[in-house]
């Protein structure tokens, strides 16, 4: 696992690789056995054709990898997805809490780890509320690696670097109160597009939720797309 102080620039260095060598990932969620880290990965049922799609999704504020994979992985598999969740070394993640580094860390053995078990054809970031802003920051900072981020709820964006140009959908209620739509999706999404990225934004009717009906979505907006040709 990298080092704290190496992962402070919030750069991640692991790959997708067009032949993993090691043993598949099984189908359901499982536990990584990473040092001193909570993370799980979901795997859809039945044996792929090819290479398949990678979510990396982050919780909200005092949530967990837990609450990540009961939030997305049902829907995410359901269309061959993988999902890979993390759970944050803090309350919140690094960025928030005191500076970018541990969980940066974590994330890059745990990419390390599905790389090199799972064939990788594209690689999304995602989050809700504080997982939402971490999602984006990172994203911004690691475009060459994930082609695509999915904000919801987002309270801020505060990318360390940029590289890549990854496209970006955001979701944001109305009606929320925990990080009120005006000074944080709205404000959000357009920092990022006027500093060039392609932006989706919607809004809903409703709070600081995250209902089934947006990580369709999100996910249904995302595999829109052709994947990436492999380099």
């Amino acid at each position: 696992m990298s080092s704290p102080a190496r992962a402070a620039d919030g750069r991640l260095h692991s790959r997708p690789t067009p032949a993993p060598a090691g043993p598949p990932l099984p189908a359901g969620t499982t536990a990584l056995r990473l040092p001193g880290a909570e993370v799980f990965v979901a795997v859809p049922d039945g044996v792929a054709a090819g290479p398949r799609p990678l979510l990396v999704f982050l919780h909200g504020a005092g949530g967990s990898a837990g609450h990540a994979v009961a939030a997305v992985a049902g829907q995410a598999t359901a269309r061959g997805v993988v999902v890979l969740a993390p759970t944050s070394l803090a309350r919140t993640w690094d960025l928030i809490a005191g500076g970018l580094g541990r969980d940066v860390a974590v994330l890059d053995a745990a990419l390390a780890e599905v790389f090199g078990r799972c064939a990788v054809d594209r690689v999304a970031f995602g989050g809700f509320s504080d997982g939402a802003s971490y999602a984006l920051s990172l994203g911004v900072a690691n475009g060459d690696l994930a082609g695509a981020l999915l904000g919801f709820s987002p309270g801020f964006l505060a990318a360390p670097a940029r590289h890549g140009s990854p496209r970006v959908w955001i979701c944001h209620g109305t009606d929320d109160r925990v990080l009120p739509v005006a000074r944080c999706g709205r404000r959000v999404a357009a920092d990022l597009a006027a500093a060039g990225y392609g932006v989706t934004y919607d809004e809903f009717g409703g709070g600081h939720v995250l209902t089934p009906h947006l990580v369709a979505a999100g996910l249904d907006w995302w595999l829109s797309a052709p994947a990436p040709p492999t380099p």
